[in-house]
């Protein structure tokens, strides 16, 4: 997915407009931490995320509440598992603990995340995003959206999209995991974001892989979560320059 720049005159005027929300990471929780400074001996953790059992077939959509909706997208299926050859997609994989008590992370620019409505669903379906980065949602269909983030930690918001419309950029103060996004005019669009106060979270691609770069060495708790099918998590200590592969596998059944 391409990410947008927005000029910082552009960002400034936004924050100000929308409850004072900031675009750094200067909040009670992180302000006090020192901030981490990369030494070249950084690691990586990748990996497959695997789905065994019987996977549900996805479901029929009606949109027929929307007849342009209809003619976007007539064969729309539910995304509540979506897996191919036992590969598991849209799974949120992230670090806790360990190092991120005792630094924070500087974001390496400000692109901004984009969330958009295309042929009446949300895409990506799940979306990671830092804490003050810009979130651009935009409306690529010809009819109108309303975009509801149910928030827990963070403002809550809940605003309509004329066609092909933009809302102002958003922020997120706070970390949150994970935030359900839904649409009061269409009920089937959902979406997930998750709001992380440091750069080392991923999302499983269509082979089940993902892929975390620029870990500091030290003892993490990785954690993987699926709105469906729930969270798995292993503890993992990482050495310096270290490049390790980490599974996860997820059984349907356990679910049913």
């Amino acid at each position: 997915m391409k990410s947008h720049r927005l000029p910082l005159a552009i960002a400034l005027i936004f924050v100000a407009s929308y409850g004072g929300q900031t675009t750094g990471q200067d909040n009670a929780s992180s302000a006090t931490k020192r901030l981490y400074e990369r030494t070249g001996n950084e690691s990586t953790v990748t990996g497959t995320i695997n789905v065994v059992g019987e996977v549900p077939k996805p479901l029929r959509i009606d949109m027929s509440a929307d007849p342009v909706c209809t003619q976007l997208n007539p064969t729309a299926k539910t995304e509540l598992v979506v897996s191919s050859g036992g590969k598991l997609q849209n799974v949120f994989v992230y670090v806790k603990g360990g190092p991120l008590e005792t630094y924070r992370f500087e974001r390496d620019s400000d692109d901004a995340a984009v969330l958009r409505h295309q042929n009446c669903r949300y895409s990506p379906h799940v979306l990671g995003v830092r804490v003050g980065q810009p979130l651009m949602i935009e409306n690529g269909d010809p009819t109108t959206h309303n975009t509801h983030p149910s928030t827990m930690n963070n403002r809550e918001w809940n605003q309509s999209m004329p066609p092909g419309g933009s809302l102002p950029v958003k922020y997120f103060e706070r970390p949150e995991a994970f935030i359900p996004f839904k649409d009061n005019q269409h009920p089937w669009e959902k979406a997930y974001v998750g709001v992380f106060d440091h750069p080392f979270f991923a999302v499983s691609n269509e082979l089940g892989s993902y892929k975390i770069q620029g870990l500091p060495p030290g003892t993490y708790t990785l954690v993987a979560w699926h709105e469906r099918l729930g969270e798995k998590s292993i503890e993992i200590t990482i050495v310096p320059g270290e490049i390790r592969n980490l599974d996860f596998a997820f059984d349907v059944s356990e679910k049913k």
